[in-house]
């Protein structure tokens, strides 16, 4: 059943024609889903075939793919296990399944904390390091074993678009949300932000010569803070202060160098302009250093032109406004 279009308009006038090409429309985008959904799953039976995710021992190492990823994601130095969930995105029962049992097998010790016997860490043993060598190698071999069979020209081929495909699938990863600025990962991404615009800009940047708002005004009804994770990782922030004339100043925007690349700092924009007009606001404004290339061109590709400085920031070179509503929106 296809979403609601209204009542049909009577007669054959403009609002029936206009209510015609809606209703083609809505049924192109459904059939173009559809076909987009079944290549996928295509895509996945695939993969899944050629990498011998199927199959109970994966690599030929006795244990499924999900036991042998977690002890290759576990790394040298040891993890949190919280942390390893995160990273993994798995379910906690499932993980702790996975790691008792690996610590059967003697690959992998798991300590409670000395403070806090809530939070543990996995550890490789030596054994599990050896293990996680082994697996190295037949990783390899069974990369090889997929480039192999093709010409020079499929390998570049497949290559690329492997790396298009990891670059769309993680930046669909990426989990945005309104957060608490006084929370660990917000005031993390705000450093971080600081310490980026210290290094970067010609005169360096103190905080306290900014006309910035205040951590605490990031909070409804007079703003929101966005932070963006990826594998429960912050990785990304944007702010809003809303004014009460229909205006509202984007703030602290911010991608972390892991994250470039995935379109993100678009999707930051987007959604805070989303935010936005949700509370009526009409204008959007921000300030920007010349420093910032990236973040120019962006504002500019979304529809901001530049405008005369409305505040008196000293670190800002350009200022940039857009209407969300009316005919320029």
């Amino acid at each position: 059943m296809g979403p609601a279009r209204g009542p049909r308009p009577a007669g054959g006038g403009s609002a029936a024609r206009e209510w015609r090409r809606r209703g083609s429309l809505t049924k192109v985008r459904q059939v173009e889903t559809q076909a987009a959904t079944q290549h996928v799953r295509r895509f996945n039976r695939t993969v899944t075939q050629r990498i011998g995710a199927l199959e109970d021992g994966y690599l030929a190492r006795g244990r499924p793919l999900g036991a042998s990823r977690v002890l290759w994601e576990i790394g040298e130095e040891g993890i949190d296990v919280r942390a390893l969930r995160a990273r993994l995105e798995l379910d906690s029962g499932y993980l702790s399944r996975l790691l008792r049992r690996l610590e059967r097998e003697g690959l992998v010790d798991v300590e409670a904390g000395a403070r806090d016997g809530r939070v543990r860490t996995v550890r490789l043993t030596e054994a599990g390091r050896a293990e996680r060598a082994v697996l190295d190698v037949r990783s390899d071999e069974l990369a090889r074993s997929l480039l192999e069979p093709l010409t020079d020209a499929q390998r570049s081929q497949l290559v690329e678009a492997m790396r298009l495909v990891e670059r769309l699938l993680v930046a669909g990863a990426v989990d945005v949300r309104v957060e608490d600025p006084g929370s660990p990962a917000a005031r993390n991404c705000v450093r971080s932000y600081f310490e980026e615009l210290e290094a970067r800009f010609d005169r360096g940047f103190d905080p306290a010569l900014s006309v910035l708002p205040d951590i605490g005004e990031l909070v409804e009804p007079a703003g929101l803070l966005l932070v963006a994770r990826l594998r429960g990782e912050p990785v990304g922030c944007g702010g809003l202060r809303l004014f009460e004339d229909g205006v509202a100043d984007v703030k602290r925007m911010w991608v972390a160098r892991s994250a470039r690349g995935l379109g993100l700092g678009r999707r930051l924009l987007a959604e805070l302009e989303a935010h936005a007009r949700e509370r009526g606001v009409a204008l959007v404004r921000l300030e920007t250093n010349r420093a910032l290339a990236e973040a120019i061109a962006l504002y500019r590709s979304s529809g901001y032109v530049e405008v005369a400085p409305f505040n008196d920031e000293p670190y800002a070179d350009h200022w940039f406004a857009k209407e969300l509503v009316g005919p320029t929106a």
